[in-house]
């Protein structure tokens, strides 16, 4: 009787397993043999040269270490993850301070280049009040022109209202 279709069971019973390095064909094989003879290999079979496998064969590198093998490993991996753990915190605080200080600077630049357009704008049109008042008493263009120093181009383009190009 089904209990469950989704749930599998395989039984495995590795001493019946007995292919060689050079007789495994797919990855399950490999998974087999590997944890059949992973006590007794002195080094990694060719057959098993694979990202996982590697990662196996480190791992299983680490667990015949002595006491004292041990202990000197946990200790170099906590001063690497110490040490490591200053840098990124030293670099996030970096990146946190240089960001703070280039908004500041972006904020200072961008009041001077307001500053610096509001003047031109305010001489601008300063300008324009002088060539529309020297038009209202009827002077000629071209006087007005020698008189404010501004292009006749310019002078008639105020002259006749057109703000989009003065």
């Amino acid at each position: 009787r089904v209990f469950y279709d989704k749930l599998t069971f395989i039984y495995l019973e590795m001493p019946k397993f007995n292919k060689t390095a050079e007789q495994l064909e797919n990855r399950f094989e490999k998974w087999l043999y590997v944890l059949r003879n992973l006590n007794r290999l002195e080094r990694v079979p060719d057959r098993l040269r694979e990202r996982v496998f590697d990662k196996l064969f480190k791992v299983a590198e680490i667990a015949r270490f002595s006491t004292e093998q041990v202990r000197s490993y946990e200790d170099s991996l906590k001063y690497y993850r110490d040490l490591k753990n200053s840098l990124d915190t030293a670099f996030d605080e970096g990146k946190e301070e240089g960001m703070k200080k280039g908004k500041e600077e972006g904020i200072k630049k961008g009041k001077e280049e307001g500053m610096r357009k509001g003047k031109e704008e305010g001489k601008k049109e300063a300008l324009a009040t002088v060539v529309r008042l020297m038009n209202a008493q009827g002077k000629p263009p071209l006087e007005i022109a020698k008189m404010t120093a501004l292009p006749l181009e310019d002078v008639e383009k105020i002259i006749h209202n057109d703000k989009s190009s003065y």
